[in-house]
């Protein structure tokens, strides 16, 4: 699948912009601060219903405007002429609206799955030296570009488990023992946030055990390196602790969302009376986490710059690979990547991606970009957006 056109109104520092696309290579060039990252941050928002760069949508709003609004025009393949509308209608303070072939969806979310996207940038760095919070969002985000049902479980996870949390800390406050009435309420929340976390938990896990040789072979492919990198999970509710570079074999690795909720809500059981003297929720997916390893050394601590950098990238490459191998070409799209990679790099990166689609890049400087990569080439300039004549 690839955009064929791409129209901004109001978005970022955008107040209108609009641009043609085609398959196989576009870069957006000019100056840092041109907008060229808030274009391709449009096309993200489209596939994901978030941003890379921000957590609210509120930023994403040209300052002084009521609303936002993102179009795209998306084509199923080169030898699929087949195509869909989507737009998006971002409001400040309201609910946003969306619409596929200019027929509303009654729910935004709706639209998950029109578009895919694998955007690598400069924040990816926090994959790997990051929090948890940073490579749980990855996969996360990975899932629900899988399978877009799991926003609504993700959804409904956090919802339950901030009830739960809640009621926790109100018990926390209180001597003695908890009320009848309290306990058995907490336990229709154990019941409810293991069942929802006994499926983020097994598609976590599926999409790791496939999306994990893609990164170690994206990984040799792209670093002058002779240590392999490993992808492992990580969760203290499920016992799972592995060394770094391991391969741990552990029967809930193999386990279905019933047997992983079993699980769950028995660490519940175990962990209660220290979940209400705290007031939180010590167990579920909320606390997991992704151990990078490069040979037998974790890489965060112990990785380069330029490994934490190759690392970073090679975890995009798999997800990309992944999505690749469920029968979909996502749209990838490299945020000013190349100025941050050595010539090496560069030059590997740019074999490895040959045989995108579409690949969108960004750059402030045009001799960035590997020259195997040319292809139409747009200029960014004073809010702008026009055809390089010399291209």
């Amino acid at each position: 699948m690839f955009v064929t056109h791409l129209s901004l109104a109001d978005f970022r520092s955008w107040e209108f912009a609009e641009l043609t696309l085609a398959p196989g290579v576009t870069t957006l060039t000019g100056r840092n601060g041109q907008g060229k990252t808030n274009l391709v941050e449009a096309v993200e928002y489209l596939a994901t219903l978030g941003s890379h760069r921000v957590a609210s949508e509120a930023p994403l709003i040209r300052f002084g405007a009521p609303r936002a609004i993102v179009r795209a025009r998306v084509q199923a393949g080169a030898d699929d002429p087949r195509s869909l509308a989507l737009e998006v209608e971002l409001h400040a303070g309201r609910p946003n609206k969306a619409s596929l072939n200019r027929g509303p969806l009654r729910r935004v979310r709706d639209i998950l799955g029109a578009l895919r996207v694998v955007l690598f940038s400069p924040e990816d760095l926090a994959l790997v030296k990051g929090d948890p919070s940073d490579r749980r969002r990855f996969i996360d985000d990975l899932l629900t570009q899988r399978w877009p049902r799991l926003v609504g479980v993700r959804s409904d996870y956090e919802r339950v488990l901030r009830q739960r949390s809640m009621l926790l800390k109100s018990l926390s406050g209180r001597r003695g023992s908890a009320s009848a009435d309290a306990a058995a309420t907490l336990e229709v929340w154990d019941d409810q946030l293991a069942a929802l976390g006994g499926e983020i938990v097994a598609a976590r896990l599926q999409t790791l055990a496939e999306m994990a040789p893609h990164v170690a072979e994206a990984y040799l492919a792209i670093a002058p390196s002779n240590n392999d990198a490993v992808v492992s999970y990580r969760s203290s509710s499920l016992g799972l602790d592995p060394a770094p570079g391991g391969t741990e074999e552990h029967p809930i690795l193999q386990a279905s969302p019933e047997e992983i909720a079993t699980h769950l809500k028995q660490r519940m059981l175990e962990r209660r009376h220290e979940e209400i003297a705290r007031g939180v929720t010590l167990v579920g997916p909320h606390r997991d986490d992704l151990l990078l390893s490069l040979g037998q050394l974790p890489a965060k601590g112990y990785a380069s710059h330029g490994e934490s950098w190759s690392f970073a990238l090679s975890l995009r490459l798999g997800a990309y690979a992944l999505l690749r191998s469920d029968g979909v070409e996502p749209v990838l799209i490299l945020d000013d990547v190349f100025a941050e990679l050595d010539e090496i790099r560069r030059e590997r990166l740019a074999e490895r991606i040959a045989g995108a689609e579409q690949v969108i890049i960004t750059a402030a400087v045009p001799s960035d970009v590997p020259a195997s990569l040319a292809g139409r080439r747009w200029l960014i300039d004073a809010g702008t957006v026009r055809l390089d004549d010399d291209e």
